[in-house]
């Protein structure tokens, strides 16, 4: 009789404490399912509403210039994502028309730009070091894929200082962007 009750606690305290793990270790989940696409982001950020703008923004409560967000673009229906190119040709023009447009003040460089394939999506991964109007310096994760029709783009970045703490929780968040 001792060792059944002993046995349900100790089922009771695993099944309590696997309740209290979060995905992806200090990730949450954010799911679309009206547009389609999901993606972790860490704890203690917070989604903030926008319009004209992003589909979705979350930023840091403590950190408020740490964000992530999603920017859905339509396309034409057949166009797959390497029919922009690789991923060079669009991490350099996304750095033109998104991170530093002509006359924002800002510079983008592009670090790294690779492919990947998920779930049969290609997605393109790309880094940047962007040099802001004032000097300041910020470091950029973005990723983008192509489905049903429409460019899905996410962004999550921070300032240069910030970086090295952070790049390995952003570059989980980058890798969980998955599109349907």
């Amino acid at each position: 009789m001792f060792k059944k009750i002993v046995a349900l606690c100790l089922v009771a305290i695993a099944l309590t404490l696997t309740g209290c793990v979060s995905v992806g270790g200090g990730l949450q989940s954010f799911v679309d399912t009206t547009d389609g696409y999901e993606f972790l982001y860490p704890n203690g950020w917070i989604e903030v509403k926008v319009s004209d703008g992003p589909d979705v923004v979350f930023h840091d409560l403590v950190e408020a210039t740490e964000n992530v967000s999603v920017v859905i673009s339509p396309m034409v229906e057949e166009k797959t994502l390497s029919d922009l190119g690789t991923p060079t040709d669009v991490g350099y023009r996304l750095s033109k028309n998104a991170i530093a447009p002509k006359d924002s003040g800002r510079e983008a460089e592009l670090v790294n730009a690779e492919a990947r394939e998920y779930k049969t999506k290609t997605y393109y991964k790309l880094e940047y070091a962007v040099k802001l109007a004032d000097g300041r310096e910020r470091h950029n994760l973005a990723s983008v894929a192509v489905s049903r029709g429409k460019l899905f783009t996410i962004n999550i970045s921070t300032t240069e200082k910030r970086w090295e703490k952070v790049n390995d929780k952003f570059q989980q968040v980058i890798n969980s962007f998955s599109v349907y």
